[in-house]
């Protein structure tokens, strides 16, 4: 690993700290109004018919759609659209899983001149009644009649709903038999760069969502930004990329899109429990995910591993520690520091032909990187997969930036940031120590709320509530986010998100969540992950069958998550530290209602519904 070439940065040198105030990269790419996203499929068809654009799984095989194919599904979808009223500039409404259907019925509401809302499977009918109204779509495309009759309870006068699961494609099809094709070339034609493609609504962990206006501007400098550096290699001819995140979160939907223009085949899975089988038939170059899917990558490992006895778990561990030496090793030789020993190569190898190669085999065989955001990986679990051979990188955006605007990649890495921006794009530190960017990759502002989009903005700079800083050589770090900035009774700062991230490490550790807010001290909420509890009871001699609310007061199970907690306290000052901890016996979820669709903790929805536990916890305090 190495860092960038100072020389592509903004001329604002360090500080006496080491830290810059603001890094730029200058765009090294034409933005024209051919690279229109709306118009890939028209272009990927007349250069490469028969490329199999994307793949869907079905019967226990995956079934090739090529670019020919895919033309054609979005042409008559477009077709379809343009009879049933969807006029240019329309908004049109999909709460779908992913599934290329997703991405056709996308392409095919671009085709037909409109914009999509995406709105989460998972949403409540409120959400649902809110987002379609505040867009003014009127029409509703969703998976299956179960959400069609949920949605039966609220108010959406002069909305068409559509099903996946009851044809809404051949119905949408069968409309438009008699529009003919140049229909849709025109909308298409007609599009550019600065018109709407998406209305993403916020996940609206506090407050109502507010649309993010998306234009098609914005998805192609986020494409072609990712494209022209060194981690776009994945996503050439030739490379497969799977996606089974939400494609209603815009990090996804990015990402996939850079796939599909690169040259990548893509496939799609929606079931996250089932994923693993998937990555070794589906064979992917590139994997996306959140800290959770390689959270739960590595648990799956080291259980299987302990599942063959003493012997295997002990070469599971060594191997591990290796893993992580030998990334640590690099990251420092980057800088100027000496790089992997002998010791360490020859163990390396052993250990390669031992575990190493299995976790890549786990993971399709032929997987060069991972990609993660939507919240701190954790350094360990970042080395640990690097050290084994699958480089994760981790990037930085919000729905506001399209996605990543910045991103660690080959060539460009330092561990425990989020890398520096893609080329378009600046970044800088507020006085405050507030993250402010700027650069192609911005959305317009907020759907109808002029007052909000004002009070983002900072002299054309998007003031995004994240506190970060920019080292010398322009990576940036995450700190936390103000609106989550615990203050203590004590008048200490602390970001939960650090330290949540360790203990989130742990393999019986479900979810954590720091406390504190006007306490003497900081305090953690902590979960229990079944599976990891399961394999920890069959290690340490308990019934594995134990209720997990006789576990969550075991002892020894609390000093394994002691150990987490120490190791989380000791990276920071003594005033930050976590003092106490309660273990909740059941996890968070987002059907319970405290967990985004993206697995982000709603904070506040915690703190209610655990308000007891926290005021247990401080106890007479």
């Amino acid at each position: 690993m190495s860092t960038a070439s100072p020389a592509a940065t903004s001329p604002t040198h360090p500080n006496a700290h080491g830290e810059r105030r603001e890094i730029e990269v200058p765009r090294d790419f034409a933005l024209t109004e051919e690279q229109n996203l709306a118009r890939l499929p028209w272009r990927r068809a007349a250069e490469r018919p028969q490329h199999v654009s994307f793949e869907t799984f079905a019967g226990d095989v995956w079934h090739a759609v090529t670019a020919e194919q895919h033309l054609a599904g979005v042409t008559a979808v477009a077709q379809g659209l343009i009879a049933s009223g969807v006029g240019a500039g329309d908004r049109v409404a999909l709460m779908a899983p992913t599934s290329y259907e997703w991405m056709l019925l996308d392409q095919a509401i671009w085709g037909a001149g409109a914009a999509t809302v995406p709105i989460y499977p998972s949403s409540s009918p409120a959400q649902v009644e809110w987002v379609v109204r505040d867009s003014g779509a009127h029409l509703l495309i969703v998976e299956n009649t179960a959400a069609v009759e949920e949605l039966a309870a609220v108010e959406l006068p002069g909305v068409e709903i559509l099903a996946l699961t009851t044809g809404a494609v051949d119905i949408l099809r069968e409309r438009g038999v008699d529009t003919p094709e140049s229909a849709v070339r025109e909308r298409v034609d007609a599009l550019t760069l600065d018109d709407l493609a998406s209305l993403i609504y916020t996940s609206g962990t506090t407050g109502r969502p507010k649309g993010c206006m998306i234009t098609h501007r914005a998805l192609a400098a986020e494409v072609q930004g990712v494209l022209t550096q060194p981690i776009g290699r994945a996503s050439s001819y030739g490379r497969r990329t799977l996606t089974f995140l939400p494609l209603a979160h815009v990090l996804a939907r990015s990402v996939t899109y850079a796939a599909a223009e690169g040259g990548s085949t893509v496939g799609f899975w929606a079931d996250f429990g089932s994923v693993s089988a998937k990555f070794t038939s589906f064979k992917p170059d590139m994997i996306l995910g959140v800290p959770r899917v390689f959270e739960k990558v590595h648990d799956g490992i080291r259980a299987k591993a302990r599942a063959g006895g003493p012997a295997k778990a002990e070469i599971f561990r060594r191997a591990e520690r290796v893993a992580i030496e030998v990334s640590e090793a690099k990251a420092r030789a980057a800088v100027g520091g000496s790089g992997p020993s002998l010791r360490l190569k020859a163990e390396y190898a052993v250990f390669d032909r031992l575990v190493f190669r299995a976790v890549r085999a786990a993971l399709g065989g032929r997987c060069e990187l991972a990609i993660s955001g939507g919240g701190p990986l954790g350094a360990p679990l970042q080395h640990f997969f690097t050290g084994l051979g699958v480089p994760v990188y981790e990037g930085y955006g919000l729905t506001e930036s399209c996605a990543a605007i910045t991103v660690n990649q080959p060539g460009a890495t330092r561990i425990g940031t989020v890398g520096r921006p893609i080329p378009g794009n600046a970044v800088r530190i507020s006085p405050l120590g507030e993250i402010e960017l700027k650069g192609d990759v911005l959305f317009s502002g907020y759907w109808h709320n002029e007052e909000a989009t004002a009070a983002v903005f900072d002299d054309g700079w998007f003031r995004t509530g994240d506190l970060g800083a920019i080292d010398a050589d322009g990576f940036l770090r995450i700190v936390g986010r103000q609106k989550e900035i615990i203050v203590t009774a004590g008048g200490k700062n602390v970001a939960p998100a650090p330290l949540e991230a360790i203990l989130g490490a742990n393999p019986v550790v479900g979810h954590a969540m720091i406390v504190g807010e006007g306490r003497p001290f900081v305090g953690a909420l902590v979960t229990l992950d079944p599976a990891g509890v399961r394999q920890w009871a069959q290690d340490n001699g308990r019934a594995t069958d134990a209720p997990l609310e006789e576990l969550a007061r075991d002892e020894l199970l609390r000093a394994t998550i002691q150990t987490s907690v120490d190791e989380a306290s000791a990276t920071v000052s003594r005033a930050e530290g976590i003092k106490k901890f309660t273990v909740l016996p059941e996890d968070f979820s987002e059907a319970g209602g405290e967990l985004t669709p993206t697995l982000k903790i709603k904070r506040s929805v915690v703190e209610q519904k655990y308000a007891r536990q926290i005021k247990h916890l401080y106890g007479k305090h």
